[in-house]
C-alpha cells in the first residue's frame, strides 16, 4: 500500500527535531509544520504555503500539526499505514460476517423450519444492528478513546461469531449474530476516524479509497462461504473462520494501534528567525533548535496502555442525539442514500437473489458455487482501485488554479464518468433474471454496479468529511444509521417485492431509477457549491 505520507515535500529549513530517540530510529525525526488554516465556509482551507511549511502537491499541510511527536499527525508513516490496514481488515471481517451467511438462507430455512422470507432476517437483522451499534460505539469512543472502544468491539465480534458458529435455533443464531453485528457496528465509522486523525487533508481520499477496497470486498463473503460447504461442517465452519481471524486482528490491534484521540494545542510562540547560511539557505541554529521545547515521545509499552484521559468536553449523550439531525444536510444525506442504496442494492440485493436463480433451471449450479457472484464483486472493485488516487489529485488540481483555496467539492468531478454505469448495470442484472439471459449478463450487471459503487462509496465520503471536519463523528453515525435502515428496509421485502412484480420491474426498473437520481444529485451538488463561493448564491 504505497503511503502518501512519503510524498511531503521538505520546507526550506531543517525543521524543529525531537531531542530523544524514539520508535526505534537512531536519529531524531524531523516534526512537520504548517501555516495553513480553515476559510470561513466549512470545507474550505487557505493551503498557501509559506516560507518554512511543509507541503504536499505544492500545498501546505492540513490540518496544522503540533510540534509534538505524540500528535498522530507527527507518528512515522509505517506506524499510520499499520493502523489503516488493520481496521480496513476489521471493515472487511465485519461485513463478510454479515453478508456471507446469505447463501445459507435455503439451508436455514430448511434446518429450522421456516420460510425463506423469514430465515433472510438472519442478514437483515444483523445488519440493523450493525448499523445501531456505531450509535453507542462512536460516542464512546469520542469519551474514552478509540483503541479501548476498537478492542472492546472486536472481543463483542469474536464472541458473537464464536456463539453463532455453536447456535442450534434460530432463535439463538439471531441472538448471536445480532451480537457480532453490533459489536462490529464501529468497523465502518471507526476507520473514517482514524483517517481523519492521523492523514493530511491531502491524504484522505486515497486513505478512504483504501479502506473502501475493504469495506466493499466484504460483499464478497458469500463467496467463501459457499465453498466452506464442502468441508464437512456445514454452514458453521464459515463462523469458526471468521472467528479465528478475529482474534488474531484482537491481538494486532493491540500490539499496534496506538490511541489517536489528541487534544491538539498549536504554538503560539513566535518561529525563530531563519539564519542565512553560506549557500543563502535558511536554517535555524542549533542555539535556537536547542531553545524549542518539545515533549518527550512515549514509549512503545506506555502506547499499549488500553485506556487513555476520558474527554471531559465530550458528552455522550449529546453524541448520540446530534446525529438526527444531520440528516437535513444535503451533503450527509447523499452520503447516506449513496452508501444504503449501494449496500442494499449490492451487497443485499444481488446476494440474496442470485443464490435461487443460478441454482434453479436454466442453470442448476451447485449450491457450493452459488457464492460466485463475488468473483463480479471483486472484478468491479479492482477496476476502480486504480482511481483511488483520482480524488486527492483532482482536488489538488483544482486547488493550485484556486490560488490555494482548496473546497470541499473539488473531489467531485472525479464522479462523473461513474454516473451512468451503476443504473446501466442494475439494467443488465434485471433483464438477465427476468428473461433468463446467460450468466455472465449477471456478472457483467454486478461488476458494473460494484465498479461505479466505489466511487460513490469513496468519494462523497471524503467529500463529507471534507466538509463537516469538525463534525465527524456525529455525520458518521448518521451515515451508518441511515444507510443500514435502507439496506435493512430493502433486504426485509425485497425477495417478496421481486416475486410479485419480477425482477425487470424490480431491478432493472425501479432500483435503477432510484440510483440514477442518487447520482445525478453530483450535478447540484458540483454547480450548487461553486455558485455559493462565485456568491451567486
Amino acid at each position: 500500500m504505497r503511503n502518501n505520507s512519503d510524498d511531503i515535500e521538505s520546507s526550506t529549513h531543517t525543521g524543529y527535531q525531537a531531542k530523544h530517540h524514539h520508535e526505534g530510529h537512531s536519529e531524531p525525526r524531523r516534526l512537520l509544520h504548517s501555516h495553513a488554516h480553515e476559510e470561513d465556509i466549512p470545507g474550505t482551507v487557505n493551503l498557501q504555503a509559506t516560507a518554512g511549511d511543509d507541503t504536499a502537491y505544492g500545498q501546505a499541510l492540513f490540518p496544522v500539526p503540533s510540534d509534538d511527536p505524540n500528535d498522530p499527525l507527527q507518528w512515522p508513516s509505517w506506524k499510520k499505514t499499520v493502523i489503516l490496514i488493520l481496521v480496513s481488515v476489521y471493515s472487511f471481517l465485519g461485513n463478510s460476517a454479515l453478508t456471507g451467511p446469505a447463501v445459507y438462507i435455503g439451508i436455514y430455512a430448511e434446518q429450522f423450519k421456516i420460510s425463506p422470507a423469514i430465515a433472510s432476517g438472519l442478514i437483515s437483522y444483523p445488519n440493523l444492528a450493525y448499523g445501531f451499534g456505531s450509535l453507542i460505539l462512536v460516542p464512546a469512543y469520542l469519551k474514552f478513546g478509540r483503541r479501548i472502544v476498537m478492542l472492546v468491539s472486536i472481543a463483542l465480534f469474536f464472541a458473537g461469531l464464536v456463539g453463532s458458529s455453536r447456535a442450534n435455533s434460530y432463535g439463538a443464531l439471531m441472538g448471536w449474530r445480532v451480537l457480532h453485528g453490533l459489536g462490529s457496528g464501529v468497523c465502518e465509522a471507526l476507520p473514517v476516524q482514524l483517517v481523519n486523525d492521523i492523514f493530511f487533508l491531502h491524504e484522505r481520499g486515497t486513505k478512504i479509497g483504501y479502506y473502501t477496497v475493504c469495506l466493499c470486498l466484504g460483499a464478497t463473503g458469500p463467496l467463501y462461504a459457499g465453498y466452506m460447504l464442502n468441508a464437512g461442517l456445514g454452514w458453521r465452519l464459515f463462523f469458526y473462520v471468521e472467528a479465528a481471524f478475529a482474534g488474531a486482528l484482537f491481538i494486532a490491534s493491540f500490539l499496534f494501534v496506538e490511541e489517536s484521540m489528541y487534544k491538539r494545542v498549536l504554538s503560539t510562540a513566535t518561529t525563530p528567525p531563519l539564519q542565512a547560511d553560506v549557500d543563502g539557505k535558511g536554517q535555524y541554529s542549533s542555539q535556537e533548535l536547542e531553545l524549542t521545547q518539545i515533549p518527550t515521545r512515549k514509549s512503545y509499552a506506555e502506547t499499549l496502555k488500553p485506556w487513555t484521559k476520558t474527554d471531559k468536553e465530550a458528552n455522550f449523550f449529546k453524541t448520540m442525539f446530534m446525529p438526527f439531525t444531520y440528516f437535513f444536510v444535503p451533503a450527509v444525506f447523499w452520503v447516506i442514500t449513496s452508501f444504503g442504496l449501494y449496500i442494499g442494492l449490492g451487497a443485499l440485493a444481488f446476494n440474496y437473489t442470485f443464490p435461487g436463480l443460478i441454482t434453479a433451471a436454466p442453470y442448476n449450479w451447485s449450491e457450493t458455487n452459488s457464492g460466485l457472484i463475488a468473483v463480479a464483486n471483486i472484478v468491479g472493485y479492482l477496476l476502480a482501485v486504480p482511481f483511488t488516487v483520482s480524488s486527492d489529485r483532482v482536488a489538488a488540481y483544482l486547488t493550485k488554479k484556486n490560488n490555494g483555496i482548496r473546497e470541499a467539492e473539488m473531489r467531485l468531478p472525479v464522479l462523473f464518468p461513474a454516473m451512468l454505469i451503476a443504473p446501466a448495470g442494475l439494467i443488465v442484472f434485471g433483464l438477465a433474471a427476468q428473461y433468463k439471459l446467460h450468466w455472465f449478463a449477471y456478472f457483467a450487471g454486478v461488476a458494473m454496479v460494484d465498479f461505479a459503487g466505489y466511487f460513490y462509496f469513496s468519494f462523497t465520503l471524503a467529500y463529507a468529511v471534507d466538509s463537516y471536519q469538525s463534525n465527524t463523528s456525529e455525520m458518521l453515525i448518521a451515515m451508518n444509521l441511515g444507510k443500514q435502515a435502507i439496506s435493512f428496509g430493502l433486504g426485509s421485502f425485497l425477495l417478496d417485492w421481486i416475486l410479485t412484480d419480477g425482477y425487470a420491474v424490480v431491478i432493472a426498473g425501479i432500483f435503477c431509477a432510484v440510483v440514477l437520481a442518487n447520482n445525478l444529485l453530483l450535478i447540484p451538488f458540483w454547480f450548487y457549491d461553486k455558485a455559493r463561493e462565485s456568491g451567486i448564491l
